[in-house]
């Protein structure tokens, strides 16, 4: 499995060095991560960091030695193995360990399974497709989610009541 921990953003210069935005919560770990791959995992980047912006990193990317390279690599995001990553701390999740989880109620009956986790300002929302393909929203909070176990596969969930 691999996650996307970053995206090229273009050009920096006349002499082939590339932006690296980071997706990462510590940004310059981006540049430890080995090996970052485009999504389809078929394209490595071997990226050496050359010195750090306001808001991404210039990097010099094996390979490429030209400013019409490096704008050819805009927009590519790249991904990074699963082992590379640091294990996550207790009770925190890495979104791709929560999205499949079979989502149940406090009381055992299946519920649905989690499609997505958002953040829409106000704390993550757990999005949960059920029966008939509708979508439920539960925040991700220990009262919402009392149970996370991707290990078994699923989510407890005690949705709030409705208003």
């Amino acid at each position: 499995m691999h996650f996307c921990v970053g995206a090229f953003a273009g050009a920096h210069g006349v002499r082939g060095l590339v932006k690296l935005k980071s997706f990462t919560a510590e940004p310059d770990a981006i540049v430890r991560y080995r090996p970052l791959t485009d999504e389809a995992g078929g394209r490595e980047f071997q990226v050496t960091l050359v010195s750090t912006a306001k808001d991404h990193f210039v990097v010099k990317v094996e390979g490429v030695g030209t400013r019409e390279a490096a704008e050819a690599l805009a927009s590519t995001r790249v991904y990074a193995p699963r082992a590379s990553l640091p294990a996550a701390d207790e009770d925190e999740f890495y979104h791709a360990d929560l999205i499949g989880l079979a989502a149940e109620t406090v009381d055992g009956k299946p519920l649905g399974k989690v499609a997505a986790l958002h953040d829409f300002g106000a704390g993550n929302v757990l999005e949960i497709t059920i029966e008939g393909g509708k979508s439920m929203l539960i925040p991700f909070t220990r009262a919402a989610v009392p149970q996370v176990d991707p290990a078994a596969g699923r989510v407890v969930v005690d949705p709030p009541a409705e208003a």
